[in-house]
């Protein structure tokens, strides 16, 4: 019986301790909630930590000066590229395809044969046309020794004659149609891609291959009538392609129309680019600009000018009292080129503009210089 209630006092005891354990555990990890609000002053801590726990470290920032740069006013247009010399060739008549004689992307002379037709019939009409001449030149020149022995009357004469021209020109004839059958390149230039395989059915109008000479592409663009007296026959242009965002190609414009068109108001200016390494083909749309004039004027990095809608704005360093904040300024911006912003109003080439990170500045922080261009307050240089 005394055991019986000694083990029973045993397991109240530990079960007693297990509660009282927990509850200590409980309390000690509430206890550090109890000290006052996070964050707020005097709570210990780490320092430099404001409301919200957020550091209040002055930021550091790029400064720079706005630059003299020159800009140059350009028209934009749109132009699709052309071969200087583009066709796409074709066969005259409809005839069995005999021998393919070009690869494709293969660089071609002038007059090179291309596409060799059947020409069976054509053959032997021609042996057939050349034999008759043969006989009709002979008997003119029988004809015609008779009659200078006068033998012959002139009238017989001018007979035979008219029947050895008349055999010359079916011969004429003959070699034309023959030679219908022989598909020749009419320019030097570069072969396209083709399907024709020989024994193939060739109709007339149907295309062969193209061929388009490369050494230089023909960009047609229009001008519109308010711009003329801005393109001239001779002037120099620059072009962008979009396969190749960072290159500039220059060309010249090499013709004017001689008319506006009535329903665009527009002039079709024609120009010429060299195809340099092959980086221009035809089909592309060029974005052509036509040089208006170029002009000095301040400027800033795209990456130092907030744009709002259809306002703009810098952030200007000031200092006072031995403090550095930073204003917002209103500007009024220009042309953009380069990667540069003209900036007609707002700043003074003594002003000093913090350079990127617009995003991490507020007007009237405190900040402090880092080590971008301009931060050092140098003098503003003219750039080109």
């Amino acid at each position: 019986m005394f055991r019986r209630h000694f083990f029973l006092a045993l397991a109240v005891g530990v079960i007693l301790l297990m509660v009282v354990a927990g509850g200590l555990k409980i309390l000690s990890s509430a206890k550090p909630a109890q000290g006052g609000t996070p964050g707020a002053a005097g709570a210990g801590g780490p320092p430099g930590m404001g409301r919200g726990g957020q550091r209040g470290e002055v930021p550091q920032v790029s400064l720079v000066n706005p630059v003299i740069r020159t800009f140059t006013e350009r028209l934009e247009l749109l132009g699709v590229a052309k071969g200087r010399q583009s066709v796409t060739l074709s066969a005259a008549t409809t005839q069995l395809v005999s021998r393919v004689l070009f690869t494709p992307g293969q660089t071609v002379a002038r007059g090179q044969v291309l596409l060799e037709l059947k020409s069976n019939e054509q053959d032997a009409a021609l042996a057939q046309a050349q034999a008759r001449e043969v006989q009709a030149r002979r008997a003119y020149d029988r004809w015609r020794t008779l009659g200078e022995q006068g033998y012959a009357s002139t009238a017989a004469v001018d007979q035979f004659e008219a029947a050895w021209k008349a055999a010359r020109a079916d011969v004429a004839a003959a070699e034309a149609r023959l030679g219908d059958r022989v598909i020749r390149a009419p320019f030097a230039g570069v072969v396209g891609l083709s399907d024709i395989a020989p024994g193939a059915v060739i109709n007339p109008g149907a295309a062969i291959v193209t061929l388009d000479d490369l050494s230089a592409v023909r960009v047609d663009f229009q001008v519109p009538d308010r711009f003329l007296s801005s393109v001239r026959e001779g002037q120099t242009l620059t072009a962008t392609v979009d396969a190749w965002p960072d290159a500039r190609f220059s060309g010249r414009v090499i013709r004017l129309d001689t008319r506006i068109d009535e329903r665009t108001r527009a002039l079709t200016a024609r120009s010429e680019f060299p195809s340099a390494e092959g980086r221009l083909r035809p089909g592309m749309m060029l974005r052509v600009g036509v040089s208006q004039g170029a002009r000095s004027a301040l400027a800033l990095p795209e990456s130092a000018v907030a744009v709002q809608g259809d306002g703009a704005s810098v952030f200007v360093v000031v200092e006072a009292a031995g403090r550095m904040t930073v204003q917002q300024r209103p500007v009024t911006a220009g042309l953009r080129q380069d990667g540069w912003v003209e900036i007609l109003d707002g700043v003074t080439p003594a002003d000093r503009v913090v350079a990127d990170g617009l995003n991490r500045v507020q007007s009237g922080q405190p900040v402090r210089p880092g080590g971008g261009p301009g931060a050092g307050g140098a003098a503003p240089r003219k750039a080109g």
